[in-house]
Protein backbone atom coordinates (compact mmCIF):
# COMPACT_ATOMS: atom_id res chain seq x y z
CA UNK A 1 0.00 0.00 0.00
CA UNK A 2 2.75 2.18 0.63
CA UNK A 3 5.06 1.92 -2.75
CA UNK A 4 1.08 2.34 -4.37
CA UNK A 5 0.62 5.95 -2.36
CA UNK A 6 3.89 6.70 -3.04
CA UNK A 7 3.43 6.44 -7.05
CA UNK A 8 -0.14 8.01 -6.91
CA UNK A 9 1.53 11.11 -5.32
CA UNK A 10 4.25 10.91 -7.55
CA UNK A 11 1.91 11.23 -10.70
CA UNK A 12 -1.29 13.20 -9.04
CA UNK A 13 0.09 14.97 -5.35
CA UNK A 14 0.29 18.86 -5.13
CA UNK A 15 -2.49 19.44 -7.55
CA UNK A 16 -0.28 18.38 -10.00
CA UNK A 17 -1.63 15.68 -12.73
CA UNK A 18 1.75 14.27 -14.31
CA UNK A 19 -0.95 12.32 -17.08
CA UNK A 20 -2.47 15.39 -18.27
CA UNK A 21 0.60 17.50 -18.10
CA UNK A 22 2.28 14.63 -20.68
CA UNK A 23 -0.64 14.54 -22.97
CA UNK A 24 -1.30 18.33 -22.86
CA UNK A 25 2.25 18.02 -24.75
CA UNK A 26 0.70 16.24 -28.00
CA UNK A 27 -2.57 17.63 -28.04
CA UNK A 28 -4.16 20.72 -26.60
CA UNK A 29 -6.17 21.39 -23.86
CA UNK A 30 -9.85 21.41 -25.81
CA UNK A 31 -11.22 23.96 -22.59
CA UNK A 32 -8.85 25.87 -22.75
CA UNK A 33 -8.32 26.39 -25.89
CA UNK A 34 -11.73 27.16 -25.98
CA UNK A 35 -11.51 29.68 -23.14
CA UNK A 36 -8.56 31.31 -24.84
CA UNK A 37 -10.58 31.38 -28.42
CA UNK A 38 -13.52 33.03 -26.71
CA UNK A 39 -11.26 36.06 -24.90
CA UNK A 40 -9.38 36.64 -28.59
CA UNK A 41 -12.36 36.77 -30.08
CA UNK A 42 -13.74 39.54 -27.39
CA UNK A 43 -10.56 41.21 -27.40
CA UNK A 44 -10.48 41.17 -31.24
CA UNK A 45 -14.21 42.65 -31.17
CA UNK A 46 -13.91 45.30 -29.11
CA UNK A 47 -11.01 46.67 -30.88
CA UNK A 48 -13.18 46.63 -34.15
CA UNK A 49 -15.90 48.33 -32.43
CA UNK A 50 -13.82 50.81 -30.83
CA UNK A 51 -11.81 51.58 -34.03
CA UNK A 52 -15.53 52.62 -35.81
CA UNK A 53 -17.06 54.14 -32.59
CA UNK A 54 -19.04 57.52 -33.41
CA UNK A 55 -18.04 60.72 -31.61
CA UNK A 56 -20.35 63.05 -30.76
CA UNK A 57 -20.68 65.99 -34.02
CA UNK A 58 -20.98 69.21 -33.20
CA UNK A 59 -23.30 72.23 -35.25
CA UNK A 60 -20.23 72.45 -37.77
CA UNK A 61 -20.06 69.02 -38.53
CA UNK A 62 -23.37 68.63 -39.28
CA UNK A 63 -23.76 70.98 -41.40
CA UNK A 64 -21.04 69.63 -43.35
CA UNK A 65 -23.04 66.10 -43.53
CA UNK A 66 -25.44 67.98 -45.21
CA UNK A 67 -23.98 69.89 -47.26
CA UNK A 68 -22.48 66.08 -48.80
CA UNK A 69 -25.31 65.02 -48.90
CA UNK A 70 -26.53 67.63 -51.85
CA UNK A 71 -24.62 66.60 -54.97
CA UNK A 72 -26.25 63.52 -55.78
CA UNK A 73 -30.01 64.41 -55.29
CA UNK A 74 -28.80 67.77 -57.22
CA UNK A 75 -26.98 65.62 -60.04
CA UNK A 76 -30.18 63.49 -60.12
CA UNK A 77 -32.69 66.04 -60.29
CA UNK A 78 -30.60 68.38 -62.29
CA UNK A 79 -30.74 65.55 -64.98
CA UNK A 80 -34.50 64.89 -64.76
CA UNK A 81 -34.99 68.57 -65.40
CA UNK A 82 -33.23 68.54 -68.39
CA UNK A 83 -35.27 65.59 -69.95
CA UNK A 84 -38.41 68.19 -68.43
CA UNK A 85 -36.91 70.89 -70.24
CA UNK A 86 -36.05 69.36 -73.64
CA UNK A 87 -40.04 68.47 -73.72
CA UNK A 88 -41.28 71.71 -72.52
CA UNK A 89 -38.70 73.87 -74.47
CA UNK A 90 -36.67 72.46 -77.39
CA UNK A 91 -35.33 75.28 -79.00
CA UNK A 92 -33.98 76.74 -75.61
CA UNK A 93 -32.58 72.93 -74.66
CA UNK A 94 -31.13 72.63 -78.31
CA UNK A 95 -29.18 76.06 -77.13
CA UNK A 96 -28.18 74.98 -73.96
CA UNK A 97 -26.69 71.93 -75.25
CA UNK A 98 -24.68 73.41 -78.10
CA UNK A 99 -22.93 75.56 -75.36
CA UNK A 100 -22.07 71.98 -74.10
CA UNK A 101 -20.50 71.22 -76.96
CA UNK A 102 -18.40 74.10 -76.50
CA UNK A 103 -16.37 72.48 -73.09
CA UNK A 104 -13.42 71.35 -73.87
CA UNK A 105 -12.49 67.23 -73.50
CA UNK A 106 -9.86 68.37 -70.63
CA UNK A 107 -12.42 69.91 -68.36
CA UNK A 108 -14.56 67.12 -69.19
CA UNK A 109 -11.98 64.79 -67.98
CA UNK A 110 -11.36 67.06 -64.66
CA UNK A 111 -15.25 66.74 -64.16
CA UNK A 112 -15.19 63.06 -64.22
CA UNK A 113 -11.88 63.09 -62.14
CA UNK A 114 -14.00 65.44 -59.01
CA UNK A 115 -17.39 63.30 -58.88
CA UNK A 116 -15.76 60.07 -59.23
CA UNK A 117 -13.60 60.89 -56.36
CA UNK A 118 -17.01 62.88 -54.45
CA UNK A 119 -18.57 59.45 -55.25
CA UNK A 120 -15.46 56.76 -53.99
CA UNK A 121 -15.40 59.14 -50.81
CA UNK A 122 -18.98 58.91 -50.26
CA UNK A 123 -19.11 54.94 -50.89
CA UNK A 124 -16.01 54.55 -48.79
CA UNK A 125 -17.49 56.33 -45.99
CA UNK A 126 -20.78 53.81 -46.30
CA UNK A 127 -18.77 51.23 -45.57
CA UNK A 128 -17.32 51.83 -42.47
CA UNK A 129 -20.72 53.11 -41.58
CA UNK A 130 -21.45 49.29 -42.39
CA UNK A 131 -18.69 47.37 -40.89
CA UNK A 132 -19.65 49.76 -37.51
CA UNK A 133 -23.13 48.62 -37.70
CA UNK A 134 -21.95 44.73 -38.23
CA UNK A 135 -19.52 45.23 -35.29
CA UNK A 136 -22.24 46.20 -32.72
CA UNK A 137 -24.81 43.13 -34.09
CA UNK A 138 -22.02 40.95 -33.76
CA UNK A 139 -21.02 41.88 -30.01
CA UNK A 140 -24.58 41.42 -29.42
CA UNK A 141 -24.86 37.75 -30.89
CA UNK A 142 -24.33 36.27 -28.07
CA UNK A 143 -26.96 37.72 -25.90
CA UNK A 144 -29.12 36.53 -28.81
CA UNK A 145 -27.98 33.20 -28.67
CA UNK A 146 -29.04 33.08 -24.74
CA UNK A 147 -32.17 34.47 -24.70
CA UNK A 148 -33.41 31.72 -27.84
CA UNK A 149 -31.88 28.67 -25.57
CA UNK A 150 -34.19 30.68 -22.82
CA UNK A 151 -37.04 30.55 -24.99
CA UNK A 152 -36.39 27.65 -26.17
CA UNK A 153 -36.41 26.17 -22.80
CA UNK A 154 -39.62 27.69 -22.34
CA UNK A 155 -41.55 25.89 -25.00
CA UNK A 156 -44.15 23.51 -23.92
CA UNK A 157 -42.91 20.51 -25.88
CA UNK A 158 -39.22 20.94 -24.13
CA UNK A 159 -38.48 18.16 -21.77
CA UNK A 160 -38.61 19.70 -18.07
CA UNK A 161 -41.07 22.47 -19.53
CA UNK A 162 -44.04 21.56 -16.76
CA UNK A 163 -42.11 20.66 -14.07
CA UNK A 164 -43.70 22.18 -10.93
CA UNK A 165 -40.48 22.43 -8.92
CA UNK A 166 -40.92 22.43 -5.18
CA UNK A 167 -44.47 23.20 -4.83
CA UNK A 168 -45.94 20.18 -3.49
CA UNK A 169 -49.76 21.27 -4.08
CA UNK A 170 -49.25 21.71 -7.44
CA UNK A 171 -46.97 18.59 -7.86
CA UNK A 172 -49.82 16.65 -6.21
CA UNK A 173 -52.58 18.30 -8.74
CA UNK A 174 -50.34 17.79 -11.84
CA UNK A 175 -49.93 14.06 -10.55
CA UNK A 176 -54.07 13.61 -10.63
CA UNK A 177 -55.51 12.91 -14.40
CA UNK A 178 -58.55 15.73 -14.99
CA UNK A 179 -61.70 14.28 -15.31
CA UNK A 180 -62.93 12.64 -18.82
CA UNK A 181 -67.15 12.10 -18.91
CA UNK A 182 -66.48 10.56 -22.41
CA UNK A 183 -63.34 8.59 -21.63
CA UNK A 184 -65.17 7.30 -18.30
CA UNK A 185 -67.95 6.38 -20.56
CA UNK A 186 -65.64 4.65 -23.33
CA UNK A 187 -64.44 2.61 -20.29
CA UNK A 188 -68.02 1.54 -18.84
CA UNK A 189 -68.53 0.56 -22.29
CA UNK A 190 -65.73 -1.89 -22.28
CA UNK A 191 -66.12 -3.94 -19.45
CA UNK A 192 -70.10 -4.49 -19.91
Amino acid sequence: MGLIAVVFDLLFGGGRNVVRETAEVFRENSEAGAERAVALRGQAMTQFGAEFEVLGKGGFDRFVDGLNRLPRPALALGTLGLFVAAMVDPLWFAARMQGIALVPEPLWWLLGVIVSFYFGARHQAKVQDLQRELSVTMMRAPQVMANLETLSRLRSDSPGAADPGPDVDLAAEVGMPDRNPALEDWRRLRRT
